[in-house]
């Protein structure tokens, strides 16, 4: 008996720390506090678009574009081309606000552009001649005369980096031997793409400009697109994207994203969807059509964005 008491009494213990073990192993850790997400240039990593990421080129620094500025079809993206330039050809359409880069499948690159004041008056064919990195700007006599108020005080030229209208990257459109002073280029202005500007000739997001400049070769063909054309491609909603902008001065922090610009990937190459669209201004619009302000109210989750840029005139 004495044997089988203690083996009970042996039993009884196992059971009893098995038990206790048990409800050791039950108990559970509190989670750990969440981290912050990690942000580069002020921008949560998640919603970094790619291509648009923070670049270092040539000793400067290019912030990631926000998100807000890349938004429907304001950003780059390869689609089929409907156009009829040959490939390895340039396409701009300065209406709908696309610059298409022709491939020999049927494709082309789209990159979205802002279209200034010189840029609306351009027509015709070009080719490029010339390319530049971090390239200087120097006003027009046109320009000067025109607006000494605006350009006057630049009229010795602006040195090549970030302060520089011209941004990262310059193409410039000759005709024949004779520079016609119409440029393809960075800008500093971010609400402008997929706008028009008061200034400046072809404009894309520096990062587009990096991108296009390394994909062409000196000799490319530029051809732009007319109106009717535009209409006929993209679409009368797409041909007409985006408002005039007022001067931009960067130097109080970029501006918002312009809602007018950001047309819905869903019309993109659909014309017949298009069909009796037009954009309906909302509490979220910044400018009117005609570039006039309205009410001071940034769109949701967008804030100004400080920078380090120089006054933006190209």
């Amino acid at each position: 008996m004495s044997r089988f008491l203690f083996g009970a009494r042996l039993a009884m213990r196992a059971m009893g720390l098995c038990a206790a073990l048990s409800l050791t192993a039950c108990v559970v850790a509190p989670p750990p506090e969440p981290q912050p997400e990690q942000t580069i240039d002020g921008i949560p990593v998640s919603q970094i678009v790619p291509g648009y990421e923070r670049i270092e080129d040539n000793g400067y620094v290019l912030p990631a574009v926000p998100a807000g500025y890349l938004a429907g079809v304001n950003r780059r993206a390869v689609v089929p081309y409907r156009g009829t330039v040959a490939p390895g050809s340039i396409e701009v359409d300065p209406y709908a606000k696309f610059l298409y880069w022709v491939q020999a499948d049927g494709t082309a690159v789209r990159y979205p552009i802002a279209v200034g004041r010189e840029g609306r008056g351009i027509s015709g064919s070009f080719s490029i001649a010339r390319k530049a990195e971090w390239p200087g700007w120097t006003p027009t006599a046109n320009m000067l005369r025109r607006e000494p108020e605006v350009y006057g005080p630049f009229r010795n030229g602006i040195p090549g980096g970030l302060a520089s209208p011209l941004g990262a990257r310059a193409l410039y459109l000759y005709r024949g031997s004779r520079d016609t002073y119409y440029r393809i280029h960075g800008t500093n202005d971010l609400s402008s793409i997929g706008s028009s500007g008061s200034a400046g000739c072809i404009r894309l997001f520096n990062q587009d400009a990096i991108d296009l400049y390394n994909r062409i070769p000196d000799g490319t063909r530029v051809v732009i697109r007319s109106r009717e054309d535009s209409v006929r491609i993209e679409g009368p909603l797409m041909a007409t994207r985006g408002v005039q902008l007022p001067p931009f001065y960067s130097g109080e922090g970029q501006r918002p994203p312009v809602p007018q610009a950001m047309v819905p990937d869903e019309y993109y190459g659909n014309p017949a969807a298009q069909a009796g669209v037009s954009y309906i201004p909302d509490e979220t619009d910044i400018y009117g059509v005609d570039g006039a302000p309205l009410a001071a109210a940034s769109p949701t989750g967008v804030e100004m964005i400080s920078t380090s840029y120089a006054p933006a005139q190209g």
